[in-house]
């Protein structure tokens, strides 16, 4: 058979004839490469088919994550609301504290202005939320970052009233507001007749009777800067208050501090006596602003 054949042959189990197959080599050939280009058209339909099914798999994941991401959006600017709906609650808390700060200090005593204007010009992004996601989400970026801006403001307003009023209260600490000792005031503050020579004078203080040994208290914090003892005032305790502010103490029987100490109001610096020039048991109370003498019930309660 010539080489350009291939032959076939077909061998039964029984006895039956053989049968013979002739097959030209271009056919066998083109079987050859037909077989392999089907199973090559078979793994790339196979591979497609699987292909797709991922993406499709893929693409549903996605459309769940983009509808999730969706609602957490949505959520997101109704917190953002939220919090500019806050960040006015503080900005009214602010002015508030400021108008009892005001009504505190007596319209006499300046009080710092708050910092920031309004943001109700501010967009309210629940407005938005049946629009594009894009303008949703560049309007929260504005919103987030004018409520930033807000919140530094607000922070700043918060330190300034809060310094204000360390500084009034220190103030108010300093300020001799109650009674040394309590009885009777015997002499005012200011001109008098001498009670020792002819003439009038100038009494640079308050002078209470009461008791002998009666406890003497500071009226206000400060420091003790002196403690002596003097021809005329006796026993004497001075205490600088600060802010300008002393206060003095005369006709002590004894004192209870020393020069220096730090004293609180209600603290004990000593007992009533009637030392010095004196005509019975009783407190020389002073008070001195910048080393000039005023009225002490200026400061009483």
């Amino acid at each position: 058979m010539s080489d350009n054949f291939f032959t076939l042959m077909i061998i039964p189990r029984r006895k039956s004839a053989v049968t013979k197959i002739s097959l030209s080599s271009n056919l066998v050939r083109g079987l050859f490469i037909g077989s392999i280009l089907a199973v090559l058209l078979t793994l790339y339909v196979v591979y497609d088919y699987a292909s797709i099914k991922r993406d499709r798999a893929e693409l549903s994941r996605l459309r769940q994550q983009t509808a999730q991401q969706s609602k957490e959006i949505i959520n997101l600017a109704v917190k953002v609301d939220e919090f500019a709906d806050r960040m006015e609650e503080f900005k009214q808390f602010d002015k508030k504290l400021r108008i009892l700060a005001a009504n505190q200090v007596g319209r006499d005593k300046k009080i710092p202005l708050g910092i920031g204007g309004s943001n109700s010009g501010q967009v309210r992004l629940k407005e938005l939320i049946n629009r594009d996601q894009e303008t949703l989400v560049s309007s929260m970026h504005k919103s987030i970052s004018q409520l930033n801006e807000n919140a530094n403001e607000r922070e700043l307003s918060f330190n300034e009233l809060l310094r204000f009023l360390q500084e009034q209260k220190s103030l108010l600490a300093a300020t001799p507001s109650i009674w040394p000792v309590r009885g009777w005031v015997t002499s005012e503050f200011g001109s008098r007749d001498n009670p020792f020579e002819k003439g009038v004078e100038f009494h640079k203080g308050l002078d209470i009777a009461t008791r002998m040994e009666k406890e003497v208290v500071a009226p206000a914090d400060g420091f003790v800067v002196e403690v002596a003892h003097r021809l005329d005032e006796g026993n004497i305790v001075r205490i600088h208050h600060g802010y300008g502010v002393s206060s003095s103490y005369a006709h002590l029987a004894k004192s209870t501090v020393k020069q220096g100490l730090r004293v609180k109001r209600g603290d004990l610096i000593g007992y009533v006596g009637d030392t010095g020039r004196s005509t019975g048991a009783h407190l020389h109370y002073s008070v001195y602003v910048n080393d000039v003498p005023v009225n002490p019930r200026k400061y009483l309660k």
